[in-house]
């Protein structure tokens, strides 16, 4: 399990380093996408990873690990919505979206830790395809939920399927660093 929080911080490390490189050239305006945009974007980096692992051509020079890393960070913005809403100008700073992106990570790492807990390291076994099908299944699942208006009868919502994405990506990083 050590290996694994270390593992998680690096992935995360990078995905950061990323998001706070591409705040200072875009600014925060992000924060002007609802939630169905970010799930559509998330879509398409999954729908790629998925032809790149079934197609023999590729016709654009970007593997599975940039898109993987687009789905964290698209997932830990969509989480960041979900605590402060959508605006119509970008608002946040550079610093303070670094803060929430801690927080939501700092979050979503928690329920890793517990989930891998109760697991016992299940995911180690678990094919990187197979990550991505079950990024994708929890994409259509966040389609229907948002379709329904956010509600649901039984089952867990929104923030927890992107939670569960972002661990799928890391965790498929993690294979994909092994090899």
């Amino acid at each position: 399990m050590q290996d694994t929080s270390k593992q998680y911080d690096a992935v995360i490390d990078t995905c950061k380093s990323l998001f706070i490189k591409k705040m200072s050239d875009y600014g925060s305006a992000w924060r002007i996408l609802r939630l169905p945009s970010l799930t559509d974007q998330i879509f398409i980096k999954a729908q790629r990873i998925r032809g790149l692992q079934q197609n023999d051509v590729r016709k654009v020079d970007e593997g599975e690990i940039s898109e993987f890393i687009g789905i964290i960070n698209y997932c830990i913005m969509a989480l960041i919505q979900l605590e402060k809403g959508v605006v119509e100008q970008p608002d946040l700073s550079t610093e303070a979206a670094t803060e929430l992106y801690k927080k939501q990570v700092a979050i979503t790492k928690k329920l890793m830790q517990d989930k891998n807990h109760d697991y016992g390291e299940a995911w180690r076994d678990i094919r990187v395809s197979s990550l991505t099908d079950l990024i994708l299944q929890k994409l259509l699942r966040v389609k229907q939920i948002e379709d329904n208006a956010g509600k649901t009868l039984v089952s867990e919502g929104i923030d927890a399927n992107y939670q569960d994405m972002i661990n799928y990506a890391i965790f498929a990083l993690i294979h994909l660093n092994e090899k």
